[in-house]
Order: structure tokens, then C-alpha cells, then sequence
């Protein structure tokens, strides 16, 4: 087929549905918007948006003059008579904040319906914003049962989040950060399918396991949420004593290096030094003395507790007695232990009965620039990685190192390895493997 042939039905004609609709029209697809809403079906039937967004009546009313789009309540004859679905219900909040989502069931029910009746092969692309495991719990189960088909064999399923900001949504339709297509396993036709409908755009989508594609949508806006908190939260703290705040965050995003960037954005373990958690005390500090609230920064401190909380779980749950921990600075390449979280781990072992062997090679009893910090560990320091890795029945992975990797290749049969820093070196056969994040 070519990639211009493609029929596309999409179910919700809301704000999502209305802006792909009109943007896949005038890249040439013929388009069905399906409804059961009379007065969205009538509006896009007369060439008019049903929805407010700069420049899109324009671009419905040109797709209706030109053939490409049309507008129906009969889900029937949409399915009959497309290649593709787009579902874009709304997923509203319930009153305790749980995301409803009666409405994808229901066009997952409608569509399985239209299914059981067509013998072609369609595909289904969900594109309402749905929490991990939603396709797998509630999409699938409605199809399958409806339809009487299998997912994967007789119908395609494919998940693609959007990204569309209200007031700037075409725009961001033709030059997105970022495409994610959320891949069913196995189901290359319709991922072939959903570069087609979007070779319009120069961005290269990233092709990811659905559960992993539900996730972005979220993660993306609570991201944005808290940068918008962040960043009232040090308006606050500037003003309370008379600083222009927007010229301290245009320095601040002036840094594309370590501010606007990717560092510091891979999950693992706890924050330390000499520099985060003291600077972090003294602004909160600073706060209470204007009497101005830091609830982003509090929470920070709280975030960074629960991730060294949470790697003292993983040791104690390894029901492991002797542990070893490779490395304990705060972080690769320095010998610097102030507030290292490391440093804080080994101390919670120890005080809870644990054996503990610990090997750093920035690290000695008779390192001066850390020793004041490290004279209570002393004895449990090793010469060797290899050391620590022969003693232990659970290996803590804190630092990341060609010693390190060494050392873990040479891990017995039985032995625990939990990473906080996601090490890239395959284990040996039979040693139990567990990332603190992944």
C-alpha cells in the first residue's frame, strides 16, 4: 500500500482527535472522524472545527472542500471503511484522582464490535493518555472479547502518546520533541503504518514497548509541572527579597551543558557532596527567614531519603548477612566522601548487623583528604574489589569502574548483585541481578 493510501478513522472527536484529524488530512490521508456527539459530527461535516485552536478551521475546512474529511456517529461503517483507528477518548479524573477510563473501554468495546465484522486486517492506535498497563488491562480484553480476534494476529495494536499543547497544537503536531510509538510485540505492520501517517515530520520516532510508551505521556507533564513549581518556588524566594527572578532563570537556562540538558536525568541512587545537600539546607533555611515556603526543595530532601531508604530494602530483602560494597565516595573520579549517600548506606548496614567489606580505589584508611570521614570504616576497607567480591554474598554496585567490572565477572554462583548505578557488564551465570531502578 502506498503510504498515502492509508484510511484513517479517529474515535473522539475532542481536542486530540479534531487536531490529528485536520493535520492528517493535509498531509493527504482520507480521514474519518467518529463521534457521538451530533454537534462535533455536524461541525466538521460544514468544514468547521468543533474545538477553539488557532489555524485549525482553516485546515478542516480546506480537508472537507478537498474530499479527505468527513465526520460520522456510525462506528460501523468507520471501521468498514478504514485501514486504521486512532482512539482519542478522554481519560477524566475520578473524584479520588484515579484516571477514569470508561470511555477507552467503551470504543475499544465499539471498535472489537466493527471488528468481529471485517475480515481485513486493521490496525488500532490508541493515543488517549492512559497510565502503564492500561492497553494490556483494559484495551486488549475489550478488543479480543468484542471482536472474537487476537491482538497481533488478526488485528494490529500499536500506542501513540501525544504531545500536543493547547494554543500551539499544529505546531506541535509538525515539529514535536519527540514521536513515541508504543509497539505491541511483534506487530512491525502497524509501526510501518504509523511512520507512514507521520513522514510528514523530520523527527525520528522512538519505537518503545507500549507500557514504556504509557508512562512518557506522564512523565513528561508531571516533569513540566515541576519545573513550573521549581521555578515559582525561586520567584518566591527572589522577590521576598527584592531580586528579579526572570533574570536569574535566564542565566540559569543560559547553562545548556548541566541545566537544560540531559545530565543528571538517568535514574539510580541518592545525591551527595559537598555542595547539593549544603546548598539545599541553606536555601531552605533561607526560606523560613523570609518566611517563604520551599515545598519543591523539602520534597526534594524527602525524594533523595526514600532512593537511599529504598537500596538498604533491596540489601534487606537479599536475605544476605555478608555484603560488600564497591565503592563509597559520592560519586565516580573523586575521593570525596563529604555526605556521600554511600557513605550513609554503609553506616545503616552496619548499625543493623550486617558484614560489612568495602572497596573504593579513591579510598584508603590512609587517605587524608577524606579520612576525617571515613576513620569509623576503616576496618571494613579491602585492598581489592576482588576481595570484597569473594567475601560477599550480596554485592552493592555504587560506582562505576573498570575495577568494578572486573570484579563482577568473577562473582560465584548464588551471589546478589544490586546496582545503583546500572554497571553495562553482563553477569556471570547464576548470580541474581537487581537494578535499583530498572
Amino acid at each position: 500500500m502506498s503510504k498515502k493510501d492509508w484510511r484513517v478513522s479517529i474515535f473522539g472527536a475532542g481536542y486530540v482527535g479534531a487536531v490529528s484529524a485536520g493535520c492528517l488530512a493535509k498531509d493527504g490521508f482520507k480521514v474519518v472522524a467518529v463521534d457521538p456527539d451530533q454537534f462535533k459530527v455536524e461541525c466538521l461535516s460544514a468544514g468547521r472545527s468543533p474545538i477553539y485552536e488557532p489555524g485549525l478551521s482553516d485546515l478542516i475546512e480546506v480537508a472537507v472542500e478537498n474530499g479527505l474529511l468527513s465526520a460520522t456517529s456510525d462506528y460501523m461503517s468507520a471501521i468498514a471503511d478504514t485501514d486504521i483507528s486512532f482512539c482519542c477518548p478522554g481519560t477524566p479524573s475520578r473524584e479520588d484522582g484515579s484516571l477514569d477510563t470508561s470511555y477507552v473501554k467503551l470504543v475499544s468495546e465499539q471498535i472489537g464490535i466493527a471488528l468481529r465484522e471485517k475480515s481485513d486486517f486493521h490496525m488500532v492506535v490508541m493515543r488517549s493518555t492512559i497510565l502503564p498497563g492500561t492497553v494490556e488491562s483494559v484495551v486488549i480484553p475489550a478488543l479480543e472479547e468484542a471482536s472474537g480476534k487476537r491482538v497481533g494476529v488478526d488485528f494490529g495494536l500499536a500506542y501513540y502518546p501525544e504531545f500536543l499543547r493547547e494554543g500551539t497544537a499544529i505546531a506541535d503536531y509538525y515539529s514535536p520533541g519527540a514521536i513515541v510509538f508504543g509497539q505491541y510485540e511483534g506487530d512491525e505492520r502497524t509501526i510501518q503504518a504509523l511512520h507512514d501517517l507521520c513522514a510528514s515530520v523530520s523527527v525520528k520516532p522512538h519505537v518503545i514497548p507500549i507500557r514504556s510508551a504509557e508512562i512518557v505521556k506522564y512523565t513528561n507533564n508531571c516533569w513540566h509541572a515541576v519545573k513550573i513549581s521549581f521555578a515559582n518556588e525561586i520567584g518566591n524566594l527572589c522577590k521576598s527579597v527584592g531580586i528579579d527572578s526572570h533574570i536569574v532563570m535566564d542565566v540559569v537556562c543560559a547553562d545548556t551543558r548541566l541545566n537544560i540538558s540531559r545530565a543528571y536525568m538517568k535514574p539510580g541512587f541518592a545525591y551527595g557532596g559537598s555542595c547539593l545537600p549544603k546548598d539545599l539546607r541553606a536555601l531552605r533555611h533561607f526560606g523560613k527567614m523570609q518566611n517563604v515556603s520551599t515545598p519543591v526543595l523539602d520534597a526534594t530532601v524527602e525524594a533523595n531519603q526514600y532512593q537511599l531508604d529504598r537500596a538498604f530494602r533491596l540489601v534487606n530483602r537479599s536475605g544476605a548477612k555478608k555484603v560488600g560494597l564497591l565503592g563509597l565516595t559520592f560519586k565516580s573520579d573523586t575521593d570525596d566522601l563529604r555526605e556521600s549517600p554511600l557513605v550513609m548506606l554503609a553506616e545503616r548496614l552496619i548499625g543493623k548487623g550486617f558484614e560489612l567489606s568495602i572497596y573504593d580505589s579513591q579510598v584508603s584508611a590512609s587517605n587524608h583528604g577524606g579520612r576525617n570521614y571515613i576513620e569509623h570504616l576503616a576496618g571494613f576497607l579491602r585492598s581489592t574489589p576482588d576481595e570484597v567480591v569473594s567475601e560477599s554474598e550480596a554485592i552493592i554496585v555504587g560506582i562505576n569502574g573498570q575495577g568494578t567490572k572486573d570484579a563482577l565477572a568473577k562473582a560465584r554462583e548464588g551471589v546478589k548483585v544490586i546496582d545503583l548505578v546500572r554497571i553495562p557488564v553482563a553477569m556471570p551465570s547464576g548470580v541474581h541481578y537487581e537494578g535499583l531502578v530498572w
